[in-house]
C-alpha cells in the first residue's frame, strides 16, 4: 500500500492528460486514478512513497500550469482512503451512515483521510467528481458516536463544505444502494 498521495484537479482536459504522463514519468509512483469529472475537468491520483509524489506533482504543477485548478498531498494516508477512491469498500456491518459533500474533489479526499484516522468508522466510498458536478462525495459508517465524532473532526467549517448528513439507523433498502 502507497504512504502517501498526491492529486491535481485540472481544468482542462487535454493538459491533464499530457500532464498526467509528465507525472508518471518523473516520479516512480502508481497511477490510482486518472478521469474526467464534471464539469468538463480531469484529474488523477498517484499513489507512492512521499518524497516520489512531491517529485510528482512539482512536475505537475509546472506542466499544468494555469490549468491546475487544485493540489493535493496526503503523506501517510490511511490504508482505507486508496480502496474507498477506487472502488466501494466492502462494509460487514454497517451502521450509522455519514455523509459529506464538498464543492471540491481535492476537500473530499482530505476530508476522508481526516475522517477515518479521527474515529473508528469504515469508508464506503469516496465519490471524485463524475456525474456529481465535479464535487467529491464522503460515505462512511460505523457507531452513531464514531460517525459523528469522524465528521466533526473532517468537516471543520470552510468554503469547501456543501452539506453533511448523519443517519443513525439507515433503511436497509438504501444501504443496498449505498454498498
Amino acid at each position: 500500500m502507497s504512504e502517501a498521495i498526491g492529486v491535481i484537479e485540472f481544468s482542462s482536459i487535454a493538459r491533464g492528460i499530457e500532464t498526467t504522463d509528465r507525472m508518471l514519468k518523473a516520479a516512480q509512483v502508481t497511477l490510482l486514478k486518472s478521469s474526467t469529472v464534471c464539469p468538463g475537468k480531469y484529474i488523477t491520483i498517484l499513489g507512492g512513497h512521499v518524497e516520489n509524489i512531491r517529485t510528482a506533482v512539482g512536475a505537475g504543477l509546472r506542466t499544468g500550469g494555469e490549468y491546475v485548478v487544485d493540489t493535493l498531498e496526503i503523506p501517510n494516508i490511511h490504508p482505507q482512503l486508496i480502496p474507498a477512491i477506487v472502488q466501494s469498500s466492502p462494509v460487514e456491518r454497517p451502521e450509522a451512515v455519514g455523509v459529506m459533500e464538498f464543492y471540491s474533489v481535492t476537500a473530499g479526499i482530505l476530508a476522508a483521510d481526516t475522517a477515518v484516522k479521527a474515529a473508528r468508522v469504515t469508508l464506503i466510498e469516496v465519490k471524485i467528481g463524475y456525474a456529481i458536478g465535479g464535487k467529491g462525495v464522503v460515505l462512511l459508517t460505523g457507531d452513531l458516536d464514531a460517525v459523528q465524532t469522524a465528521i466533526r473532526a473532517a468537516c471543520p467549517d470552510g468554503d469547501q463544505l456543501l452539506q453533511v448528513s448523519v443517519i443513525a439507523r439507515p433503511e436497509h433498502s438504501l444501504l443496498e444502494t449505498l454498498l
